[in-house]
């Protein structure tokens, strides 16, 4: 379907890692090097200045929330002052920029990466999935992962599903006792389509941004499509069901996600549309 998006704010430079917490839509304006809330009103505030890139959010069980730093490969934490503090540093783990985040009830942080310089247009290859403990010490939990993605953890925390975009799959693990994943196995498959940022839904499907295509697909675990919304733009680059009931679909939109273009067209959006079946997991 194609379906009239509301533009809630504009101007960004590229908005990703949406995230629904406490009333309001957190997000990282990441070539703009900001962190952002936004309420439904419109109203916003930035929270956080990342110099080195913002992307994946999330809040330990304490309420303080941890943001990845792409370019240095760090997790950063905010004090309840404000300041930004190293949490984690994924240097000697990671082998190029970090990006999504997903954080479970323990406060273990799970993180992915580019792999390879994707705008240099080097030769790509797979990768690490980490998993930083609320203490800061980092392990790999996955590897052979094509630039792992958007990711998410069902509501019991038995489940991790995460976008692969060079593969155009969704890839699902077993959670267990200690944080590591198991049993891989395939979600989902999107033939023609890339998954960005994801979230899920409390009918188990995973709402995926498509950057290529501009849309916002509604998969299935069988990897049959159950909703198409077109934002009618360039690239749909993450997504998160917000609002009080969870029924707003919040999309993070830009022409392109070219760090230099993103800076000079400063074309962003968040765009929003209700749909039916409220989110549900984590984030």
């Amino acid at each position: 379907m194609t379906s009239a998006l509301e533009t809630v704010m504009e101007r960004l430079a590229f908005p990703e890692g949406p995230r629904w917490h406490d009333g309001r839509l957190f997000f990282s304006d990441m070539h703009g090097q900001q962190v952002i809330a936004l309420a439904p009103d419109g109203a916003h505030e930035v929270v956080a200045d990342v110099p080195n890139d913002p992307s994946g959010l999330g809040w330990l069980p304490d309420g303080r929330m941890l943001v990845v730093s792409m370019r240095d490969r760090r997790v950063l934490r905010q004090e309840p002052g404000g300041a930004l503090v190293e949490h984690a540093n994924l240097w000697d783990l990671a082998p190029y920029h970090c990006n999504d985040m997903v954080i479970d009830a323990a406060g273990r942080a799970y993180v992915g990466n580019f792999g390879f310089d994707l705008h240099a247009q080097e030769k790509p290859r797979t990768t690490v999935m980490l998993a930083i403990e609320p203490d800061g010490s980092v392990r790999v939990v996955a590897d052979e992962l094509a630039f792992p993605n958007g990711t998410v953890i069902t509501p019991d925390g038995s489940t991790m599903i995460v976008g692969e975009s060079m593969t155009g799959r969704l890839t699902a693990f077993d959670i267990a006792a200690d944080g590591s994943l198991g049993n891989r196995r395939l979600f989902a498959q999107l033939d023609g389509a890339i998954p960005d940022g994801i979230c899920l839904d409390a009918e188990g499907a995973v709402w995926s941004a498509c950057p290529m295509t501009g849309r916002v697909l509604r998969v299935a675990e069988s990897g049959e499509v159950l909703e198409v919304v077109d934002t009618g733009r360039g690239g749909a680059f993450a997504c998160m069901l917000g609002d009080d009931d969870r029924r707003t679909l919040y999309v993070c939109t830009a022409s392109t996600s070219d760090p230099d273009q993103c800076i000079a067209r400063r074309d962003g959006r968040i765009e929003r549309l209700r749909v039916e079946v409220p989110g549900a997991g984590r984030p």
